[in-house]
């Protein structure tokens, strides 16, 4: 078995780390990171400029782009094959609902699906206590080893989020959140002024049962199958009925 990891926060969070080394334990591990952190990359990829890659250790690379480009690389570059699974994380923080659609945690781990392979991206809730990272992981090792057993198909994409003392194991789909996200303005220096995009809005447009934010909030992992394919299909009939209507 062997394991591609990697995250949006870099090489050296302690959510990657406590994670390598306890799936190292089951699997043949490498590491592709980004160098720094970039949390919400999303699935971008770096075409203005060359990507470098530094070697840290056996088995560990660093890489100066997104979380995408680190998987992207890793697969097409790095390995002699393509990995059994891919992984993203430990995230230090959620991804819920439409997190998905920014975090590079979860890029991280569908660039590994659109590649090919079976995918999961980790993120911990409450990570005011680092030694959470050390319960998520031994968690994240578990769901590992059940899809190993259960033989988890190339393609498939689980977004995972952990709380702190959970009472078991749901599968959920993704809630909403309400729109309340704001921005921070200031002025530079000259008097000009400038931004900082504030933190998205609390859950509750949807977060009822059998949603990722009911189940976190009950103290249960959530575990959400994602799917690639964005096309709405419930909504192609009434679009081609109007793109066809003779005015």
């Amino acid at each position: 078995m062997h394991i591609l990891l990697s995250n949006d926060d870099g090489y050296l969070a302690p959510g990657l780390q406590t994670l390598m080394r306890r799936l190292r334990e089951i699997s043949n591990v490498t590491v592709v990171a980004p160098e720094r952190n970039r949390s919400g990359a999303s699935n971008s990829l770096t075409l203005e400029r060359p990507l470098r890659v530094r070697q840290i250790e056996n088995a560990v690379y660093a890489v100066d782009g997104t979380p995408a480009d680190c998987v992207h690389l890793a697969i097409t570059e790095l390995l002699d094959r393509p990995p059994d699974m891919v992984i993203a994380g430990i995230n230090a923080g959620e991804n819920l609902g439409e997190d998905v659609l920014y975090s590079g945690t979860v890029a991280a781990a569908m660039e590994g699906c659109l590649m090919g392979c079976a995918a999961m991206a980790a993120s911990l809730i409450n990570t005011d206590n680092v030694a959470e990272y050390g319960v998520a992981a031994g968690i994240v090792c578990e769901l590992v080893e059940r899809s190993i057993a259960q033989g988890m198909p190339n393609g498939w994409l689980l977004n995972v989020n952990i709380p702190c003392e959970s009472r078991g194991t749901l599968v959920t789909r993704l809630g909403q959140r309400h729109r309340e996200a704001t921005s921070v303005v200031q002025s530079d220096p000259r008097g000009q002024p400038m931004y900082w995009l504030g933190p998205v809005g609390p859950p509750g447009l949807d977060a009822g049962p059998g949603t990722d934010f009911h189940a976190v909030a009950n103290r249960y992992v959530s575990v959400t199958p994602l799917q690639t394919d964005l096309t709405a299909f419930a909504q192609m009939e009434e679009i081609g009925q109007w793109l066809t209507t003779v005015y």
